[in-house]
């Protein structure tokens, strides 16, 4: 500490804390300092990962919520099905008589025989109409579950197509350094993935110098060939699957890639992000 303004080297030690540069917190066996890695690409990497987080999330509330106000229609619309309705019997006239023939004889002319027509006719309406409005009642019911189960069915595929994971590293697949900690020796080398000490730590070779090195995924990056070669899906609905790279669109940074494996081989898919697939090694 002679070369220095600090006295003590607990002095330098508070001083790291109070300029933000480390977490400082002293313990009962001694100081504890943690490091405060403020390098640009390794907080962009830490917001992506926040954004996927988040919007996996929001995917989940969502589909929640969805369900629950199916399950909430299904119940009103069977509580309303069970609901008897009630109508008031009305003549048409005071006057007119109602007659029954129990002994298959005649019944009695006149108004009596006009009234016991119209109510057979009313009868014969009645029941039309009822089963008029069960069959309409039992389609509209039909079609509400299609509808929903359509609604359903449509909203996994869409929760299907937007999972991803929070880590993308595997082996046999060519990066790009990106942490400047390291020195210029290693920014932007390009690196091939031996072997992975656990999801997110990776040990790399790199294609220059043979030099092996144990990096965090927030230190690498994808690196897209050129059109034609082979590449590996790392994330996504296709992840794990090798394809061809098609194309690129620069505009999207986005790529079309042609399925090489699999059940889906030869399948084209479109919209493929640059950080969803890497460079075959």
């Amino acid at each position: 500490m002679n070369s220095t303004q600090w006295e003590t080297l607990t002095d330098f030690t508070k001083w790291l804390g109070r300029e933000g540069l480390c977490k400082v917190d002293e313990t009962p066996k001694g100081w504890y300092i943690q490091y405060i890695d403020r390098d640009p690409e390794t907080i962009r990497r830490q917001e992506e990962l926040e954004k996927k987080k988040k919007q996996d999330l929001d995917d989940e509330e969502r589909s929640a919520k969805f369900i629950e106000e199916q399950v909430r229609r299904g119940r009103e619309g069977k509580e309303a099905e069970e609901e008897p309705v009630f109508t008031e019997l009305k003549r048409e006239k005071e006057e007119e008589k109602v007659a029954f023939n129990l002994a298959g004889g005649s019944s009695s002319v006149g108004p009596a025989k006009a009234s016991t027509s119209l109510a057979s006719n009313a009868l014969k309406i009645a029941v039309s109409v009822k089963r008029k409005d069960a069959s309409h009642t039992a389609d509209s019911k039909e079609k509400r579950k299609k509808s929903a189960l359509a609604e359903i069915i449509e909203m996994e595929e869409k929760k299907k197509k937007s999972v991803r994971s929070d880590n993308w590293i595997r082996p046999d697949i060519v990066v790009k350094v990106i942490t400047k900690r390291l020195g210029e020796k290693y920014y932007k080398k390009k690196a091939v993935i031996r072997e992975l000490q656990d999801k997110y730590t990776a040990v790399v070779k790199l294609i220059d110098s043979g030099d092996k090195l144990k990096l965090d995924q927030s230190h690498l990056e994808t690196v897209i060939p050129a059109p034609g070669k082979r590449v590996v899906i790392v994330n996504g609905q296709y992840r794990g699957m090798e394809a061809i790279l098609e194309g690129i669109n620069e505009k999207n940074f986005s790529a079309q890639l042609t399925i090489d494996s699999g059940a889906m081989k030869g399948k084209i898919v479109e919209g493929i992000p640059y950080e969803d697939f890497s460079k075959q090694a």
